[in-house]
């Protein structure tokens, strides 16, 4: 009798672990944890939390912690991280069909990258990424890309001619920014601030929620509203993380990363939307209206490379999306 009571004791203490097993797992992203990555990212993983009762929950590594976007991606290839928050400029590297979305003024606006991203269009390239051993979850968002630079003043593209600027490692932006006159100097995020800060660089191109959570008004004077590129971003999780899920599981991480890309998008409109005004307090001096005309027929010639690397019918696709 007593054997049996113990057997009981046993398998009752073995269920009890088993329901509360947790699996806590790594997120990354480059910036910090108040940015949009940030807002986007715990979004994700509250509802992570919430959806599997706590048996999955996420430690956040902000501020590019455990590496620049390069490193977390192959880290989340080979299972050694499990999930991160990268824009396209990185994974272009991984998943070439990504670089598509990366060239100048292919977007006309917000509305039109989002509905884009989330059509059949963006939700083939999430597909694409499996093969490259990554698992593509959902399109968070970046944002559109502005110039900033310690010189002068870019109210036209032949005002950038010459400007020593640091890129991401992207072949698609830089054979863009060539054409407006541009030296693109490809950098990881971590070095930016300090090679800034010493005159490595001229300057960078990111979104204002980039600019405002780096604090690059401390090392940048002149920022001008270029719009030059629409960066999307996307949240990742390893395969042997994602393998492991059952399906309802599986669902549970998939409509969490959905709340977490429209947590991100909301954040990046609050920050387009106040933060140039404050990046006005801090001290910039910015062009609200620069002549974007001048930019889309210096990046024309670029045009004809893209149409080649991804077919002209692709590159309209996009385009004629209303």
């Amino acid at each position: 009798m007593k054997t049996t009571h113990i057997a009981f004791a046993v398998a009752a203490l073995c269920l009890s672990a088993a329901a509360g097993a947790q699996t806590v797992m790594k997120i990354s992203y480059s910036t910090s944890i108040t940015s949009h990555y940030g807002v986007g990212s715990t979004a994700f993983c509250d509802e992570v939390e919430k959806g599997t009762q706590g048996r999955y929950k996420c430690q956040q590594f902000p501020n590019a912690a455990l590496g620049g976007e390069r490193e977390m991606i192959e880290a989340v290839q080979l299972g050694t991280q499990d999930l991160a928050n990268v824009s396209t400029g990185a994974l272009g590297n991984f998943v070439p069909e990504v670089k598509i979305v990366d060239i100048p003024f292919l977007f006309r606006d917000y509305a039109h990258a989002r509905k884009v991203m989330d059509g059949e269009f963006g939700q083939d390239l999430l597909k694409k990424m499996t093969a490259k051993g990554i698992v593509g979850l959902a399109w968070t968002e970046n944002g559109f890309r502005h110039m900033t630079n310690s010189k002068r003043a870019i109210n036209q593209a032949s005002d950038a001619n010459g400007l020593k600027m640091r890129t991401m490692e992207n072949k698609v932006h830089m054979e863009g920014y060539k054409t407006f006159g541009i030296l693109p100097t490809p950098m990881a995020w971590p070095e930016v601030f300090t090679a800034l800060q010493q005159g490595t660089v001229d300057g960078q191109e990111n979104p204002i929620p980039v600019i405002l959570s780096a604090k690059l008004s401390q090392v940048q004077k002149h920022l001008s509203l270029t719009n030059h590129v629409y960066s999307p971003a996307v949240l990742i999780v390893a395969p042997n993380i994602w393998n492991k899920l059952n399906d309802a599981d599986k669902k549970v991480f998939s409509e969490a990363a959905k709340k977490g890309a429209a947590a991100q998008r909301k954040k990046v409109n609050d920050d387009e939307a106040n933060g140039i005004a404050e990046l006005k307090k801090d001290g910039m001096q910015v062009v609200e209206q620069v002549n974007g005309e001048s930019f889309r027929k210096a990046v024309a010639p670029a045009y004809a490379g893209y149409a080649k690397e991804f077919g002209a019918d692709k590159i309209a696709a996009i385009q004629n999306v209303k």
